[in-house]
């Protein structure tokens, strides 16, 4: 993993910038056991937790959008954001 955790995070913010415009926080951490990083949304006391595998963490960190995380950051703001 050539990358680290806040700059996996900040890549995430820069390609979905709806997160932000939406007021949802995002917290990511790397599980070993996974090897997948599980990302959190929350907003208001509503919370979704996905994992990210590490191969689209690697291909997100190259400037490729990540299908399976847009779907679950839509269905985030469908549900809470609105």
């Amino acid at each position: 993993m050539g990358y680290t955790v806040v700059a996996l995070k900040e890549k995430v913010l820069e390609m979905y910038p709806e997160i932000e415009r939406h007021g949802i926080t995002v917290g990511i951490d790397f599980s070993a056991g996974k090897n997948a990083f599980i990302v959190k949304f929350s907003k208001n006391g509503n919370e979704l937790t996905t994992h990210l595998e590490k191969k689209d963490a690697d291909e997100c960190m190259d400037g490729i959008k990540c299908v399976y995380l847009g779907v679950q950051i839509e269905q985030f703001l469908k549900n809470f954001a609105g």
